[in-house]
């Protein structure tokens, strides 16, 4: 009998020969993603453009499944407890061009078209 990470290492193991694109069914790809303790995963989010790190930030399985049937990034916040979708109040919002899993399960990469400032303190990015 093989243990729920073990069926994750698998699956990870093959989506890393799977061709670029390739889209996964998202039921597995829940269930075995490795979010912590809280339900969290933390996720980076890139400029499809420039290729620039913008952010990091946590979802939850509710916020990956509205970015992933929305197509605009929802994300978790940790202080508020609450789903947030990035530029619902300041309209600098984040389209979702892909979204990938490290080779571990535990934490995401969210390649992104940016409309204005990624960052809540203006700057096109939290790192600098």
């Amino acid at each position: 009998m093989t243990d729920s990470s073990d069926s994750a290492r698998d699956f990870f193991a093959a989506a890393e020969n799977a061709p670029d694109g390739e889209r996964a069914d998202l039921s597995r790809v829940l269930a075995d993603l490795r979010f912590d303790s809280r339900g969290l995963l933390p996720v980076i989010a890139q400029c499809a453009d420039t290729g620039r790190v913008l952010m990091q930030a946590w979802m939850n399985k509710d916020a990956l499944t509205k970015t992933l049937s929305g197509g605009r990034m929802v994300y978790f916040s940790r202080r508020k407890n609450a789903l947030w979708q990035k530029g619902e109040t300041s309209g600098n919002i984040q389209e979702l061009i892909s979204l990938s899993a490290d080779c571990d399960g535990d934490s995401l990469l969210a390649i992104v078209r940016q409309t204005g400032p990624a960052c809540h303190t203006n700057r096109p990015g939290c790192f600098y």
